[in-house]
């Protein structure tokens, strides 16, 4: 039931005050970062860590840390969230001399971060800093500083952390993505690191992966009758046949499509021989090419199946639209 004090005109009113006034934040950002050297030494020092990326934080500031590592592990740059206040209880003992620290604070006055500063420190890890003050003590302590400031939070009181957090992670993905950049990180390398998406499965399978092989495709040569090849059709279940000459070149195909046409034209097809009626010069694919390539195949033919050949014409697998799709390329 509708609250009858809730004003609709004011929540979107308001809703857009927070869009504009958190994408302004950004933008001053994009300024600060153009105008000192910290975010390129930042990119530059993570481009040369040894160990991994460890990302630390409490409370909101932690929620962002956490996506942070994962945006960076998933790019190129070895990466995990470390509580800072867990850090201060055992599990400092994770990160090495090798490492680089985010520690992130947007007060710069967090104590759980602040606790574990003078182990870093002795340890040599690489503290940078992202908080909103730079005359903080994290940020003062810091090798690297990167400045969060906002002028004020998006939240009418101005206490919820909105525009600060909103600018910290945006901060955090122009670092990761400026790092995939000078890396030279490919969508494959994306893939490689998320093998169980649709990415990594457009990228990561081919042909000879899914492709139908052996006795499971259908062949002919083009001197059989054509009820022969249609009882060939039917025991592989593919919908069609290749026609091959002796020595297992590709030299056509015939599909159930091709039968209702050639029915409907001249009914009786009892004498008819399979090279007589069969479509030259199919269309083929390799089977190192990527699945995602057969699709765009299938879908430029209009048609459901493809064979698959070696350099020379020789038939070595069979692909249908169904293949595709029970393995989710589709």
């Amino acid at each position: 039931m509708t609250d009858p004090h809730f004003d609709a005109a004011a929540a979107v009113a308001l809703g857009r005050d927070v869009l504009r006034h958190e994408a302004e934040c950004i933008l001053a950002a994009e300024e600060r970062i153009g105008a000192s050297p910290d975010f390129a030494r930042a990119v530059e020092t993570i481009l040369g860590c040894r160990g991994r990326l460890v990302v630390s934080g409490v409370g909101k500031s932690g929620h962002i840390g956490r996506k942070l590592a994962a945006t960076f592990a998933s790019t190129g740059t070895p990466a995990f969230f470390v509580h800072a206040g867990e850090a201060a209880h055992g599990d400092l003992g994770m990160v090495t001399a090798d490492d680089i620290v985010l520690g992130i604070s947007y007060s710069g006055e967090t104590q759980e971060l602040l606790m574990i500063v003078p182990t870093l420190k002795r340890e040599g890890a690489t503290l940078i800093a992202m908080t909103g003050n730079p005359a903080s003590s994290l940020a003062r302590h810091a090798d690297i500083h990167i400045n969060c400031h906002v002028e004020r939070e998006a939240c009418p009181l101005n206490l919820a952390p909105t525009s600060s957090t909103t600018l910290t992670l945006a901060l955090g993905d122009a670092l990761a993505v400026a790092c995939l950049s000078a890396k030279g990180f490919r969508k494959e390398d994306f893939a490689r690191s998320h093998p169980g998406g649709a990415l990594g499965r457009r990228l990561l399978i081919h042909v000879r992966d899914i492709m139908r092989q052996g006795d499971a495709v259908p062949r002919v040569t083009e001197d059989i009758a054509l009820l022969d090849a249609i009882r060939e059709i039917t025991h592989k279940h593919i919908g069609m046949t290749a026609v091959v000459d002796g020595a297992d070149h590709v030299i056509g195909i015939f599909t159930e499509g091709d039968l209702r046409r050639l029915i409907a034209r001249v009914g009786d097809v009892r004498e008819i021989r399979i090279g007589d009626v069969m479509t030259r010069s199919p269309h083929t694919i390799g089977p190192d090419e990527l699945a995602a390539a057969a699709v765009k195949e299938l879908e430029a033919h209009q048609c459901n199946q493809l064979l698959v050949t070696d350099p020379d014409g020789t038939l070595v697998g069979a692909l249908h639209m169904h293949d595709l799709m029970d393995a989710k390329v589709i």
